[in-house]
């Protein structure tokens, strides 16, 4: 369950001094609180804005965009998960930064991770893995978790699908797995795209190669965001695309489970 989603409305961030990592700018869409679905335990989940993925089925086509975003420091951000801090500890929770595409914003992102660590919080990082290489080594070391979304395993619908290459996604799962780091992947089931039984087999081998991954969430399509295209002037490009019923979603379940991932 989530609550709803609440806007930042900070005073206009000044620019820091030299140093102060602290005044670092970003730009955030909005924040939430959710259970068991974005990490571990209750989460205090950040959504950042811009995104160099226009997937065809996105949900949150108003995160596309940095210029959209509220400019706001790293301090603003810290100030709202202290108040929540001993909460999300309590849970067995922790803080997880999304988007968007975080990694977008790779200096601001490293940022929060590293306070959160400090204060002891559980962190995940929510991403395609499209821009992994501007994830330092710094930024991985103040990871607990990577929930990676790999949209397809077949190249052309992988493109066609976000209107990128798979393949950085699919160097940053390897270098995932040579640093240790943990990994849920997501990957959203699309009838007509990602449902594929080859392509599933794809991933699931690829997948089952790696000795990190936790969990396979198998998230069906669904159509809750086409309100949003319509506010924004935009055609939802799936409108016509079918929800996944649920002898699909089992297949593909069973899919990556037959190779001893838990899905």
């Amino acid at each position: 369950m989530s609550t709803t989603p609440a806007r930042f409305s900070p005073e206009r961030p000044q620019p820091g001094r030299s140093g102060e990592k602290g005044a670092l700018i970003g730009r955030v869409h909005s924040w939430d609180m959710s259970t068991g679905v974005d990490g571990p335990g209750t989460r205090f989940v950040l959504f950042l804005s811009g995104c160099p993925l226009r997937c065809q089925y996105c949900q949150n086509p108003d995160t596309w965009h940095m210029r959209d975003g509220t400019p706001t420091t790293v301090d603003q951000v810290m100030d709202d998960i202290e108040n929540s801090a001993a909460f999300l500890r309590a849970s067995g929770g922790g803080v997880t930064i999304s988007g968007g595409e975080p990694l977008l914003q790779h200096a601001f992102t490293a940022e929060i991770l590293h306070r959160c660590e400090e204060l002891g919080l559980h962190t995940a990082l929510d991403t395609s893995g499209y821009l992994g290489a501007a994830a330092d080594d710094e930024l991985l070391a103040d990871t607990d978790l990577v929930l990676l979304d790999i949209k397809s395993f077949d190249i052309r619908v992988y493109e066609q699908l976000t209107g990128r290459r798979l393949a950085p996604t699919l160097s940053f799962a390897g270098r995932l797995d040579a640093l240790g780091i943990r990994i849920w992947i997501r990957y959203v089931l699309v009838p007509g795209w990602t449902d594929d039984p080859t392509a599933v087999e794809g991933l699931a081998t690829f997948i089952a190669g790696l000795g990190n991954v936790e969990r396979v969430d198998v998230l069906p399509f669904h159509k809750l965001g086409a309100s949003k295209y319509e506010a924004l002037g935009l055609p939802f490009p799936l409108r016509d695309t079918p929800t996944p019923d649920t002898a699909l979603v089992d297949r593909v379940r069973e899919q990556f489970r037959a190779h001893g991932l838990t899905a």
